[in-house]
């Protein structure tokens, strides 16, 4: 396995919007060779991150392609995904060499009471001597109604607990937890289904508190909300550089406006976050 020669490890997560079964949506996912494709293609590539959480992988191929892609541009990633069982959005990862991932298993149960709702991934990942984590990416359900925000408390709730549960397992009971992918949640207004995913008192949501003044999601309104999160854990989360959590700015990288983007690349920007590897 390749050594990993950096101090730092750059960790990101991105929504692909891979979801088009929706009324009026063909049902094929991101086609290979698309325009789509290959913006997001390029997005990753200029994110450049070590370590990628990716949600609405849809169809399960499309990562693989990515991947495939990247090399072609010069990025070598491994793919780690695990079809989900009652959905056909998945949650996969992307990883550079000297990354070690290992042990995909899904939380069950984590879908909740939302039927062909999407579990939890977690992925046990070292990088380095000192890097020691278990990364778990997550889409949960959508919706503003109420029914909406208790199904998420009862995915929240089930996700909550597991944390809690491993960090007094032994053999994970150093290891830091990262907690990425589409929230769906509103800080100051899900205040229920944030309280349920922090386990007891476990996780702190620096997505809440460094990108206060930001949103992740773009509507076709042109509002915009950050529904998308970032945790980690308080326990043995030193290898967080504070502060480092920042929304990418995509679109403009892409040199297009949001509006632009939302319809030809995502409707969600991604987050990357750096972790100490000395």
């Amino acid at each position: 396995m390749s050594s990993f020669d950096h101090s730092i490890a750059r960790l990101a997560v991105w929504n692909l919007a891979g979801n088009d079964k929706y009324p009026g949506g063909a049902g094929t996912g991101i086609v290979a060779d698309s325009r789509r494709a290959w913006h997001q293609v390029l997005g990753l590539a200029l994110l450049d991150a070590d370590f990628v959480t990716l949600v609405e992988v849809f169809p399960e191929s499309h990562i693989q392609w990515l991947a495939d892609k990247l090399a072609e541009k010069g990025l070598q990633y491994a793919v780690t995904m695990l079809p989900q069982p009652d959905s056909h959005l998945n949650i996969g990862f992307l990883h550079k060499p000297g990354v070690k991932v290992d042990n995909p298993r899904f939380i069950q149960g984590s879908a909740g009471t939302y039927q062909g709702g999407r579990q939890a991934l977690a992925v046990d990942v070292r990088i380095g001597a000192r890097l020691k984590a278990v990364v778990i990416g997550v889409h949960l359900k959508s919706g503003r109604k109420g029914g909406d925000q208790q199904k998420r408390d009862s995915q929240c709730e089930v996700i909550g607990d597991w944390i809690t549960t491993l960090q007094n397992t032994p053999g994970y009971k150093q290891h830091m937890v990262a907690l990425m992918g589409d929230f769906n949640m509103i800080p100051g207004r899900d205040v229920s289904n944030f309280h349920f995913l922090g386990g007891d008192d476990v996780m702190d949501f620096v997505s809440s508190w460094d990108l206060q003044d930001r949103y992740s999601h773009i509507l076709q309104s042109g509002r915009a909300n950050l529904l998308d999160g970032f945790a980690v854990s308080r326990n043995y989360s030193t290898r967080y550089i504070q502060g480092s959590l920042r929304l990418f700015p995509m679109h403009w990288t892409l040199k297009m406006g949001r509006a632009k983007f939302r319809d030809t690349v995502s409707d969600h920007l991604p987050f990357v976050a750096s972790f100490k590897v000395f």
